[in-house]
């Protein structure tokens, strides 16, 4: 978050740091907040008092002030309240998924969109209907008439510009697509804020969220990458905030150059690591032929795995050679970027008992002079499920940064921005 530079500011700020501390520490009292975070008690009576009145926090019970005073009243998140929905794009369904700010799934479902290469308009017209299908059984089924839809969050695969306009899909056949003025288009009863943002950086977020909470530790510089069928994709967090860059193409290891005079790639460039490691290249490289397997590969890749299980020579040189691209670009990020941690994803995860050793033989060198300056390297968490809670957590963050987005429960008449 960034410094405050006004009363308003600093009221958000304020809200955002009472609101995190019982989201994580709750329940808990008021002296307890007023403590952790270092705010007057007035003000926390005062900041505590908005956010019950925005129904983000209520008041669970009385706890024992010892034998003497009055019992401190605990309060914690209130669950259900605000929502997020999240849809991933892939190239022939949506997946979604609606979560509170508790981090609760309280709906899933994936359908196919029947788009056409290069036209966007089936998948906003599906993106639509199942976002308003979302609402309408979270609001059956658990009652939530004075709910608040908080945002929308569409995680697409390709790059997406500081404006989030969809700048480039190769999978989905896009090119400067406005996803977020197509869907305002397309239903204008939904005025929640939109986000469109791209897949591999919210599989990233996640497996970073993943981590911090897992041990506790927080990286000031995390890198994901992972390999989904025939691309790479990957994404940078850095203090806590994904790294899209100036043309939204940060955190796109796929297309690092680790040969100049390499095969070349759909990019325009020449020896990028996908032309070493994508399945493709692999299926090429195993002597496997990626025209006798299906579209996406999902053949291939289970033969170039079986293949892999059962010690074939030509599959494990395959791997090697990838491994040492791959080997290749991290150090070039190493020296970019300087992530403490780098996590493999997707394929690399699957095949990380090959890959990671073979790096680390690659990387030998270098670590034997700066052994501080490596990366560690581990795989991911959360597996095919990553750029959904991503997107979700994403969702979530936005609110947990600005609590003030959420209107007094008073002021609300009817169920929060989507008929």
């Amino acid at each position: 978050m960034t410094s405050p530079t006004g009363p308003a500011d600093v009221r958000r700020r304020n809200l955002s740091l009472v609101l995190r501390h019982i989201a994580a520490h709750g329940p808990c009292a008021r002296t307890e907040v007023a403590d952790a975070t270092g705010l007057v008690h007035g003000s926390i009576t005062a900041l505590t008092a908005e956010l019950i009145g925005s129904g983000l926090v209520h008041e669970v019970g009385l706890a024992s002030s010892g034998a003497r005073g009055r019992p401190r009243r605990l309060l914690e998140l209130a669950p259900g309240r605000v929502l997020t929905i999240a849809i991933q794009v892939k190239k022939s369904q949506l997946l979604c998924a609606a979560t509170d700010l508790g981090g609760a799934i309280l709906w899933r479902d994936e359908r196919p969109h029947h788009a056409e290469y290069g036209d966007p308009r089936p998948v906003v017209r599906a993106i639509t209907e199942i976002v308003d299908d979302a609402w309408n059984a979270i609001r059956r089924s658990q009652a939530r008439e004075r709910g608040h839809l908080a945002r929308v969050v569409v995680a697409v695969p390709g790059a997406v510009v500081e404006d989030e306009v969809v700048a480039d899909s190769i999978l989905l056949g896009w090119r400067r697509v406005d996803l977020r003025g197509l869907l305002r288009a397309q239903d204008p009863t939904v005025t929640c804020p939109i986000s469109v943002v791209n897949e591999a950086n919210m599989a990233a977020f996640a497996e970073y969220g993943a981590l911090v909470d897992r041990t506790g530790e927080v990286p000031k510089v995390f890198a994901y990458l992972r390999v989904l069928r025939t691309g790479i994709g990957g994404g940078l967090v850095v203090d806590g905030a994904v790294q899209t860059g100036g043309h939204g193409m940060a955190g796109e290891f796929g297309h690092i150059p680790v040969s100049f005079d390499g095969p070349a790639c759909k990019c325009g460039d020449h020896g990028c690591l996908v032309t070493y490691l994508g399945v493709p290249a692999l299926l090429v490289a195993a002597g496997m032929d990626p025209d006798d397997y299906d579209p996406d590969l999902q053949d291939g890749h289970a033969e170039f795995d079986r293949r892999l299980r059962g010690g074939d020579p030509a599959t494990i040189r395959a791997l090697e050679t990838g491994a040492r691209a791959l080997a290749t670009a991290l150090t070039a990020v190493s020296r970019v970027a300087d992530p403490e941690k780098v996590v493999l994803g997707g394929h690399l995860a699957a095949w990380s008992g090959h890959l990671v050793p073979n790096v680390l033989r690659h990387l030998a060198g270098r670590r034997a002079v700066t052994p501080t300056d490596e990366p560690e390297i581990s795989t991911d968490l959360l597996g095919e499920d990553a750029t959904l809670l991503g997107a979700l957590r994403y969702g979530c963050e936005t609110v947990f940064d600005d609590p003030t987005s959420v209107p007094q429960v008073e002021s609300v008449e009817r169920p929060a921005v989507l008929p």
